[in-house]
This record gives C-alpha cells, sequence and structure tokens, in this order.
C-alpha cells in the first residue's frame, strides 16, 4: 500500500470509531451528581484555531457550560475573552503559569498571572488552575507557589489548584504525597494520564497514594493516558478499554467525594492535538478528530455522572 492509500486508510478508520460510543464508559458511576448544575464541563481551545468567539460559539453549540483558557497577557485579548463568554453565555475557568528556569523570575512572573486572573476580571473564574513551579526546583521553592495561591484564595475566595503535570511541581505520584501530607490547603487539578506516563503504569502499585490525591481533587482534566504515553489515540477504542476504565474509577472517586460534600465538580474535556494525538508518519496527518474525541468525552461524563 502507498503512502497516499495508506494515509486515506488510517483516516477512514478513525472516523469510522464513533461505533463504539457505547463502550463501558458510558454507565452509571457509583454515585452521580442529582443537580445537573453540579457537574460543569468545560471545552480547551488548545489545538483550536479560530479566534476567542469562534472557539465560544463552537464550545456553546456543542453543549459544553464553558471554556478553559490561559489567562490573557494583554488587556486587548482579556476584553475579548469577557466579550465572549458574556456573548455565548459560557462560564470560565483560568490557567496560570510561568516558564522561565530561573526561580526568581519563575515565582515572580507567577505570582503576576495570579494576582492578575484573580482579580482583574470582568467575569469571575470558576477556579484557577495552576502550572505551578518546576520539576527540578527544591521543595522549599515549589512550597513558595501553595503559599502564594493559599492566600489568592483567601483573598479572593476562588479556587486555585495545581496540576499534576509533568516537568511541574507535581510531576510524579510519589513526589505530589510529599506535597499532599505536607501543604493540608494544596488542592489539585488531577491529570493522572501525566503520573500513567511517568511511572509507566496505571498506577496499581501505588494505591494508598493514588487515594490521598484523589481526596484533594477540586478540577479534573479528563485525558486518558496510558503506560508509554499522556493520551491514548482514541478513548472510544477497544484496545484502550482497560486504560479508561482506570481512569473512568478515579473520577469516580472524585465525584463519589463531591457528592458527599455537596460541592461542585468542573471537568475539561482536554485531549490534545499533535503531537499529544497520534500522527501518520510523513504526513503529520492525525490519527483521529482531536474535537470529536473532547465532544464524546463530554456526553460520556455527562451520562456516567449525572443522575
Amino acid at each position: 500500500m502507498d503512502r497516499r492509500k495508506f494515509m486515506g486508510s488510517a483516516i477512514a478508520t478513525a472516523g469510522m470509531l464513533t461505533g463504539f460510543e457505547a463502550v463501558s464508559g458510558a454507565e452509571k458511576a457509583p454515585a452521580q451528581f442529582a443537580n445537573k448544575l453540579s457537574l460543569k464541563i468545560l471545552g480547551t481551545n488548545w489545538g483550536f484555531a479560530g479566534t476567542t468567539d469562534a472557539f465560544c460559539a463552537a464550545v456553546k453549540k456543542e453543549g459544553y457550560d464553558g471554556i478553559e483558557m490561559w489567562w490573557p497577557g494583554t488587556k486587548e485579548k482579556q476584553k475579548e475573552l469577557f466579550a465572549a463568554l458574556k456573548k455565548h453565555s459560557l462560564d470560565v475557568g483560568l490557567l496560570c503559569g510561568s516558564g522561565e528556569k530561573d526561580y526568581a523570575a519563575h515565582l515572580d512572573a507567577f505570582k503576576k498571572q495570579i494576582d492578575a486572573a484573580t482579580t482583574q476580571y470582568e467575569q469571575k473564574p470558576l477556579y484557577v488552575n495552576c502550572h505551578s513551579g518546576k520539576d527540578f526546583f527544591t521543595y522549599d521553592q515549589n512550597k513558595a507557589f501553595i503559599d502564594h495561591t493559599t492566600a489568592a484564595t483567601v483573598k479572593t475566595g476562588i479556587p486555585v489548584y495545581h496540576e499534576t503535570h509533568r516537568g511541574r511541581m507535581l510531576f510524579a505520584a510519589h513526589i505530589a504525597r510529599n506535597f499532599i501530607e505536607k501543604n493540608p490547603e494544596l488542592r489539585l487539578t488531577l491529570d493522572i494520564s501525566h503520573w500513567c506516563n511517568v511511572h509507566e503504569s496505571l498506577l496499581t502499585d501505588q494505591q494508598e497514594t493514588i487515594q490521598l490525591a484523589l481526596s484533594r481533587v477540586g478540577h479534573i482534566h479528563s485525558r486518558v493516558g496510558h503506560e508509554e504515553g499522556p493520551q491514548v489515540n482514541d478513548p472510544r477504542a477497544p484496545e484502550w478499554d482497560a486504560a479508561l476504565k482506570a481512569h473512568l474509577t478515579w473520577w469516580d472517586t472524585v465525584v463519589e467525594n463531591k457528592v458527599k460534600s455537596g460541592e461542585t465538580l468542573t471537568v475539561l474535556t482536554e485531549f490534545g492535538p499533535p503531537n499529544y494525538l497520534p500522527t501518520v508518519p510523513f504526513t503529520h496527518q492525525p490519527l483521529a478528530d482531536q474535537w470529536a474525541i473532547n465532544v464524546h468525552m463530554m456526553h460520556l461524563l455527562r451520562k456516567r455522572y449525572l443522575a
């Protein structure tokens, strides 16, 4: 088979996967929210090529409750975001983080983003999610990020979560456990797909640590990872059933905790574009439809977690 025919065959196969909508994940979880407003599912602009207004229009059309995106760095972009949110009647969660390798510069930039996102908005965000610190910063250096966000939450009432993300402060389960045990105010954005990749497993040998982490979760990034990567090529494909079930079991526990506490849970459908999404060699053609996968996850989560 020549390259062009192979590419066409691969894309066609990816398109056929919508037939797996009724896989195990569509069943009801052990606990569900009686009030549908207690579960807010948000769409990501990661990989979306259009304007903020076009993105919000597309999200609204699909039936999402809102969006998550990075705190805009300019007043012009901030006005654009809040105008689109108002126009399309959407909720918003904000992302903050810093990329500097120098610790002092990194922390300073991080603090400025957090302070702006929690005070300079036209529409109050549901939460702020942080890409916090660096995996090579010391414990005490990374703790400064927690201390600052804890103060911001106390001051503004906006929950600030720290994401379990590779390359960041909480890049691995055992590292996160140390932070959790020493910082009772720490709350997490659970993107456990990263830990599957870091530990090259579905974490069956770290159950106690995982349960501790699940008890601190305020927000979920619902990407499905596997032992060799942070994102399966398509969660509807039957070969990923074990990975999907593992993630659903973790999310089930978070939902049960939120139902018991009476708290609202926010979830972002965060399957990403290439190169998170695998591609056909030589062509960079994605093997599946990122947007369709995220919409599928939105419907799966609602079916599973709403009574």
